[in-house]
């Protein structure tokens, strides 16, 4: 492992352009629940209650659930040192930019200031009928649903829901970062959710080496995947600050 972090190190250094491509495994850390897998949201909840559709028919009933995912579990939840050690690289010029298929916005809380986030963000909630956006924080959650303080319409968290399309400005911003990209760092994503599995992908096509940071191997491992460092996110990005910085 040694001899892999020191390469890893040498390649970040010399890198003109290093890009960082996290999913639901680095927040896991900092008591944020994956959606899929064992321990996963949806073993609990009924995923429709997510569902645009849905949702725009029964946005109250949806409320209760919403609340209860993303507004209780993840009201405590603080960047750890995988989020710190990524904006501390930024703020070191040895990081471009973060594409997080998060929507916790523990990056911005952490200090990255070039996030695109491909799925949203829970801290922001939108008005659908005239497009004002709200800081959730604004917000008592006893009492929901909270309503446009200027029409009184329910509002959406302001993350993508099922059939939703990804927000203009990340999907672009992230797809031009990963083709200028000469290398990408995957954190905690298992490349099972598209199409934001598609920007490590083209990373790779353009040239780029792609360091992934995992516990067990994923679709990216054996697809494009050139070193994989085996750990948990905030163990190995710690053990890369120590010898980067």
């Amino acid at each position: 492992m040694d001899n892999i972090l020191k390469q890893t190190v040498e390649i970040l250094r010399k890198s003109n352009y290093t890009i960082a491509f996290t999913g639901a495994g680095i927040s896991v850390e900092s008591g944020i629940p994956p959606f899929r897998g064992e321990h996963g949201l949806w073993n609990k909840y009924n995923p429709e209650v997510l569902d645009l559709g849905y949702y725009l028919d029964h946005a109250e009933e949806c409320w209760v659930y919403i609340r209860e995912i993303f507004y209780d579990f993840f009201a405590d939840a603080h960047p750890n040192p995988a989020h710190l050690v990524l904006a501390e690289m930024e703020q070191k010029g040895l990081l471009k930019s973060v594409i997080t298929q998060n929507i916790d916005n523990l990056h911005i809380e952490a200090g990255n200031k070039v996030v695109h986030e491909f799925h949203g963000n829970s801290k922001k909630l939108k008005c659908l009928k005239c497009g004002k956006v709200y800081a959730a924080n604004e917000f008592d959650f006893k009492n929901i649903p909270p309503r446009c303080k200027i029409d009184n319409e329910i509002l959406k968290p302001d993350f993508i829901f099922f059939g939703e399309g990804i927000p203009a400005d990340a999907y672009s911003n992230s797809f031009a970062d990963a083709e200028k990209a000469e290398v990408c760092i995957i954190i905690g994503s298992t490349g099972e959710v598209t199409p934001a599995s598609y920007v490590p992908r083209t990373a790779k096509q353009a040239g780029a080496t792609i360091i992934e940071i995992n516990p067990e191997e994923s679709s990216f491992t054996h697809a494009v995947t050139d070193i994989h460092l085996k750990g948990k996110a905030s163990e190995i990005m710690t053990k890369l600050a120590k010898e980067l910085f």
